[in-house]
């Protein structure tokens, strides 16, 4: 062979040898593992103990200087911030990353990671946060319209060049995160877009809008039907079973007429438009994405709430539409907590809370979705706020969970972690680990506990780990525990019940809770308002 030609040879090995790498595999990324999913960052199981800013908060590095302190007071180790589109980009095609590395920086000198919500198109609902030169450019860069013709303050997913703007911010955006972070690895996920919901109309009625309408449902929706059939969410395949499970027609053929209909179109083309920027993005720099949802009141219409996001009635919508999509995330404002959870943790798709009211009783909902939904994040929101920096019962939580991470990262996969949630006016909670079968009821419930006659009760929680068939670490709130062997004509008593911390991963028993605490070997408690981890050693008699 000719010099030349050999030396033309080797490059193209060379060339296709970089693009056949390999990702590097301490990069933040979901790893499904027995009934779980977990967040894998530089190979270790991560937990989000996380707050979301106030939207406003990441606009301002000065404003952010005296709350990081405050933050890594409260035991988070993640802050999920905004970066946005009209500060990232303020004249087009000219970006600005100061903000975002603030971010970074900040993040690493306090020792914490980030989550970065990409406020692009969309931001509740809304084009708020896109650059003036979108905003101002109405021919350029429509907006949906409502059934009066009307345009909304919302960029339509019907024109391309909406989505390429937006693509080309979110590519410059990962395509800098990967330069500045891509060994750190301080960004853990990114969320595309916030909220997206359509309003105040089920659907867009702009031109290009009408036009979509007309056509036939696009292909991979109705491959994704047939093949998912037996799978469907059940009040998603009750709409189409009604209309006979066609395979082919336009969306009011396959569908039927009506709201449900006009939020199922909407649902397809938010969700193929937020796709191909997700899909972009992660050719940039391949990093976890999901997306989040604005939750629906019972019995409210589409249009009256923001339709169309990635919401549990839609779900499998979304799922066929946006493959580069690892999460559909809930924001939860409303009551529930398990309700919504459920409906989100259907078809495998991992619990990720990224958003949720800072109000009584979050700390014992992170202890139960960490140990009944393996939960991957869990997040209040406006966590900068002055009134939540004083001692708040989340940091208390977060203080536990992180010394139980290492725990949990192990046991997870093997099924053995269990929570509960204890409410005033909830059941017990009865379920099976290692050898024992457990009830968990609320503290409050013993009759001479001090918070009994109370007329509101603090919500309770906590979670379980089985690290030996008779060995567990109880951790939470609130809580009362008693056990009673699976074995037939058995009884249970209490080996032990040490009080701790765990300390460089290592346990550190404190006080022997043998007595009165665990009333003379009938059950583990943990007294309403107090916080703790107990290590219990079981027998059977």
């Amino acid at each position: 062979m000719q010099p030349k030609l050999i030396l033309l040879f080797l490059l193209l090995v060379l060339a296709f040898g970089a693009r056949a790498q390999p990702v590097d595999g301490s990069l933040p990324r979901l790893v499904k593992t027995g009934p779980s999913t977990q967040l894998l960052v530089d190979g270790k199981p991560y937990f989000v103990l996380g707050g979301e800013l106030g939207n406003s908060a990441a606009s301002s590095t000065a404003y952010m200087q005296p709350v990081w302190p405050k933050l890594k007071a409260l035991h988070l180790n993640t802050v999920i911030a905004p970066v946005y589109w009209e500060l990232m980009e303020p004249q087009e095609g000219k970006f600005d990353f100061t903000l975002v590395d603030d971010l970074l920086r900040d993040a690493r000198r306090h020792q914490m990671k980030l989550v970065l919500l990409w406020f692009g198109s969309w931001k509740n609902s809304m084009s708020c946060y896109a650059p003036a030169w979108v905003k101002t450019d109405l021919k350029r860069f429509p907006r949906v319209e409502d059934d009066k013709g009307v345009p909304q303050e919302i960029m339509t997913p019907f024109e391309p060049r909406n989505l390429e703007a937006d693509k080309k911010a979110f590519v410059q955006l990962l395509q800098h995160l990967r330069a500045a972070d891509g060994q750190q690895h301080t960004v853990v996920t990114v969320q595309v877009e916030n909220e997206i919901g359509m309003l105040p109309t089920a659907r867009s009625y702009d031109a290009r809008a009408n036009a979509a309408f007309k056509q036939p449902v696009p292909a991979p929706l109705l491959t994704y039907l047939q093949r998912e059939k037996k799978s469907l969410k059940p009040e998603f395949a009750a709409i189409w079973q009604r209309q006979g499970a066609k395979t082919k027609g336009t969306w009011e053929d396959v569908f039927g007429k009506g709201l449900a209909t006009d939020e199922i179109f909407m649902a397809w083309h938010f969700a193929a438009y937020t796709n191909a920027i997700a899909a972009a993005g992660k050719a940039a720099y391949p990093l976890p994405m999901y997306v989040n949802a604005a939750l629906n009141r019972p019995g409210w219409l589409p249009g009256r709430y923001p339709s169309a996001g990635p919401l549990p009635h839609v779900m499998d919508v979304w799922l066929a539409a946006s493959p580069a999509i690892d999460i559909l995330a809930p924001d939860f404002y409303n009551p529930d907590f398990k309700h919504w959870c459920d409906l989100y943790t259907r078809g495998g798709n991992p619990l990720f809370i990224p958003e949720i009211r800072f109000e009584d009783g979050v700390a014992a909902k992170a202890f139960y979705a960490f140990g009944h939904y393996n939960c991957l994040a869990f997040s209040p929101f406006a966590i900068e706020g002055s009134d939540t920096l004083k001692g708040a019962p989340i940091g208390k939580a977060y203080e536990l969970l992180q010394q139980m991470s290492p725990l949990l990262g192990r046991h997870q996969p093997k099924g053995q972690v269990q929570g509960f949630l204890l409410q005033k006016d909830s059941a017990a909670s009865v379920f099976t680990l290692g050898d024992y079968r457990f009830t968990a009821r609320h503290e409050y419930t013993l009759g001479w506990s001090l918070g009994a006659k109370k007329p509101d009760w603090t919500p309770g929680g906590g979670l379980v780990v089985a690290v030996a068939p008779d060995e567990f670490y109880v951790v939470g709130t609130g809580l009362v525990l008693t056990a009673e062997p699976t074995a037939a004509g058995k009884r249970a008593g209490y080996l032990s019940v040490d009080e701790g911390v765990f300390e460089g991963g290592k346990w550190v028993p404190g006080r022997r809770m043998n007595g009165d605490q665990d009333h003379q070997g009938r059950h583990v408690r943990v007294p309403g308002d107090e916080y703790s981890i107990q290590h219990v050693k079981l027998y059977t008699y």
